[in-house]
């Protein structure tokens, strides 16, 4: 498509996005973040952007939680409940009844503990499935866990599943997956995922890394075991954000997880040699809590309020469809492929695009004021958090993608040197 080719396509796209923000229910929302003049940030699925509750929160969890209250704050300020408090919080937007998810420590810590305790749940079996397409550090603890306590590591993708099942489900203590693939967006079936793992035996949980957020869970109503996940992406609870377990009811009096840290004790205080696990969810408790990072991640969860979870995902659909049809229009002939699903239901919150100068050209769209990422070795991955996000920015990003791959500014070659994070 030539310039003048474009212009018009530009036109009609430019109509729907103000037709398409007009009639947003969420755009208000946009008010409850904190976003640079001039950037259309598009990495929330990566790092969330700033909510403006959360500058006061820390400033009052500094100055006066800490500076004034002291130690005191662990009562007064119940600083000793926010991992239950915050977790239940986390809780309502994964469709979790109050207490079975506590908020603390890292994703990787979680996964560790989550997958060692389901494992233990169902002694005898000696396969835990995973996906060879996950997110690196879940192989990485699932092969640890599994020179642990002695299991076998299957890597089995998802289209498989219903195979290996077939053939070795008798054999299957866990399986952990994501339902959204971290580098192209598509979202697998939960419900069937997890029914038929348990209908083999094994224990399902699931990693809400990509999905906590930015779309309706259901932990409760799909009887899910267990799942972790984190709360920097689509929370927006800062970088290094808290992460998140969640112990299903039936499960918690069984629970039996390797970190057997002081926070997890029935009794912490009372100081006693040999470790007796709390009652309920709060066993999941390990170490002393990141207080500080608790209130950013509480305060970032306020943004959240008077929405629903069908709301948000109403809007990402249509903002990543919308994303689609810019690239169909505006990129065409250029080398660019999309790799997410177009089918709305097997698509998560984000969109990522195939070409073989996906860094160079993130690193070009960053100079333009369009903040994606990449993922190795040809993916640009575009975001979408529905609470901030708007067509406009969506067509703003695109645009800007067509005229720097025309112009050529991807073959600069200091745009070609990789930084430590991409």
């Amino acid at each position: 498509m030539t310039v003048s080719e474009s212009a018009p396509a530009l036109e009609e796209l430019g109509k729907r996005a103000s037709a398409l923000d007009t009639a947003d229910p969420l755009a208000t929302l946009r008010q409850r973040f904190v976003l640079p003049d001039g950037i259309v940030y598009l990495d929330g699925n990566s790092l969330g952007a700033l909510p403006a509750a959360v500058p006061g929160a820390l400033a009052d969890g500094v100055h006066r939680q800490w500076g004034v209250g002291l130690i005191g704050s662990w009562n007064e300020n119940q600083w000793w409940q926010a991992p239950l408090r915050v977790g239940d919080a986390i809780g309502r937007l994964l469709g979790a009844a109050p207490g079975q998810t506590v908020a603390g420590d890292s994703t990787t810590v979680q996964l560790f503990n989550g997958l060692t305790a389901a494992a233990r749940l169902r002694p005898g079996r000696r396969l835990l499935l995973t996906d060879p397409g996950h997110f690196p550090t879940d192989g990485y603890i699932a092969d640890s866990v599994a020179r642990l306590l002695g299991l076998e590591v299957r890597r089995v993708a998802v289209d498989d599943l219903p195979r290996c099942l077939a053939e070795r489900g008798d054999e299957v203590a866990v399986a952990g997956y994501s339902p959204v693939d971290y580098r192209t967006g598509e979202l697998h079936d939960m419900a069937a995922i997890t029914r038929a793992v348990q209908d083999a035996g094994g224990l399902m949980l699931w990693d809400l890394c990509h999905a906590t957020g930015a779309l309706p869970v259901r932990l409760d109503e799909l009887g899910v075991d267990l799942a972790v996940g984190c709360g920097y992406k689509f929370l927006s609870g800062g970088p290094g954000a808290p992460a998140f377990i969640y112990v299903a009811r039936r499960h918690q009096a069984a629970f039996d997880h390797p970190l057997t840290g002081w926070n997890g004790h029935a009794d912490p205080f009372g100081l006693s040699g040999d470790y007796t696990p709390a009652p309920g969810v709060e066993r999941a408790r390990i170490g002393t809590p990141p207080i500080l990072s608790l209130l950013a991640l509480e305060a970032a969860l306020t943004a959240f309020e008077g929405v629903g979870m069908e709301q948000v995902r109403a809007k990402s659909l249509s903002l990543t469809g919308y994303f689609i049809d810019c690239a169909d229009t505006l990129l065409d002939g250029l080398g660019f492929s999309v790799v997410t699903p177009r089918d709305p239901h097997r698509r998560g919150s984000q969109v990522a695009l195939r070409h073989p100068d996906a860094y160079a050209l993130v690193r070009a769209l960053a100079a333009r004021g369009v903040i994606g990422d990449m993922r190795t070795p040809d993916l640009l991955r575009f975001g979408v958090n529905a609470l901030y996000v708007s067509h406009r920015d969506m067509l703003t990003a695109v645009r800007h993608l067509r005229e720097a791959v025309t112009r050529g500014e991807h073959q600069d070659p200091r745009l070609r040197q990789r930084a430590t994070v991409t």
